[in-house]
């Protein structure tokens, strides 16, 4: 009885330090991912952080409002790394062969990483209803912010200004102080039917923040407005061009919001409504269906990709740390290949998204619960002492060779 008691209270203990190990190992690999991404992001928007006037505050409030964007696809990776590299640990360490000799079995261990890896299911569940919709709304809200208060024109004098689509400006000298320019040339093809010229004398450019718009106040000029093959002019004495500021905002989309931007209840909503089939010849409504699976996919994806890293821990163990990270970020590029093919298939319609979405994800659950049961057999293949036994094998054929 006294054995008994032992034992267990030996399994709680070593339970609770393989989740310590795990939750350690996830927060680094968590915080290294996202940064890695956060940065590639920020290179992308580097023209909006350059040509705005934003502050360190704004930038961070904007990376903190994409970070559950990113977080949906890291945390998955995360748990499969976090899992891998502590089983890895106690394999190379032969801690996994003491454990053995004292009768406790893989079973027995699967509690702690098992309950590590729900938590990491529930946590992103709440990221894939609700973060995703929270941080990709306030991003949105945040640049139209920055936009409306803080973006300013530069006009270069004697340059054609193409800084607004479809919208051309060109001024002979230009105070960018006071906003004042002379011999203003402006070339407006927003609208597709008509073709405007506006030559004006002088005129002053300023950014009205309250309305979140440039305004180009021309005076005593004219409208040179060519539609349908036919000119005509018309002269002015004041004569005003507003453009939206968000227009200014390079490397950031801000038109439409779309399906990975939307919150759980809004993907249900449009995925309901008859109208979404006629968007698009019917991509819009495939993408919001392929966001529906995605959304559920990845969460569950912990779990799986969990499962998974533990056989795959066990036929690796002896391997060094650092051969096991980059074997583990193999096993999720390729099941990141599956995931995006799924993707990609669902978009286009070639495969049902409840199919090209989920095979991952039962591929993978396969594979680690029927090697979970070798690895408590102990028949799992050790691809470590493989490659030592074919390192072997080749040195004694080149030294025969000699």
């Amino acid at each position: 009885m006294q054995g008994s008691r032992a034992l267990r209270n030996s399994i709680s203990i070593l339970h609770r330090q393989v989740f310590k190990e795990l939750l350690s190992l996830f927060s680094l690999t968590a915080v290294a991912l996202l940064t890695l991404l956060l940065i590639g992001r920020m290179l992308q928007l580097r023209e909006l952080f350059l040509s705005q006037n934003m502050g360190f505050v704004d930038i961070a409030s904007m990376f903190l409002y994409l970070s559950p964007f990113f977080l949906l696809l890291i945390i998955p990776i995360a748990c499969m790394l976090s899992v891998f590299l502590t089983f890895l640990r106690m394999g190379t360490d032969l801690e996994s062969v003491a454990l053995k000799s004292s009768g406790i079995s893989l079973y027995q261990l699967l509690p702690a990483p098992v309950f590590f890896c729900l938590l990491c299911v529930v946590a992103n569940m709440a990221i894939s209803f609700w973060g995703v919709s929270w941080g990709m709304e306030n991003f949105r809200a945040q640049v139209l912010e920055i936009a409306r208060t803080k973006t300013q024109l530069v006009m270069q004098a004697g340059v054609f200004n193409k800084d607004f689509p479809n919208l051309t400006v060109f001024a002979q000298q230009a105070d960018n102080t006071t906003g004042e320019l002379t011999t203003v040339f402006v070339q407006d093809r927003t609208h597709e039917s008509v073709k405007a010229t506006i030559l004006a004398p002088t005129g002053n450019v300023h950014t009205d923040s309250d309305k979140g718009e440039i305004v180009f106040h021309l005076r005593d000029g004219r409208i040179y407005r060519q539609e349908k093959g036919a000119v005509s002019v018309v002269g002015f004495g004041t004569y005003q061009v507003r453009m939206d500021l968000s227009k200014l905002l390079s490397g950031y989309d801000l038109g439409d919001i779309k399906p990975k931007e939307m919150s759980w209840e809004e993907l249900h909503e449009a995925n309901d409504d008859p109208a979404t089939l006629a968007i698009d010849n019917g991509m819009f409504s495939r993408k919001v269906k392929v966001e529906i699976q995605k959304r559920l996919v990845l969460p569950l994806a912990c779990l799986v990709l969990g499962l998974f890293a533990l056989p795959m821990a066990a036929s690796f163990g002896g391997l060094n740390r650092h051969w096991g990270l980059i074997l583990a970020l193999g096993f999720f590029l390729f099941y990141y290949t599956l995931l995006s093919l799924g993707l990609s298939l669902g978009e286009t319609g070639t495969v049902p998204p409840i199919i090209g979405l989920w095979l991952p994800n039962v591929l993978f659950l396969i594979v680690g619960v029927v090697g979970i049961r070798m690895a408590a057999m102990e028949r799992a293949i050790s691809v470590a002492a493989w490659l030592s036994h074919l390192k072997l094998h080749w040195a004694r054929r080149v030294s025969h060779a000699n």
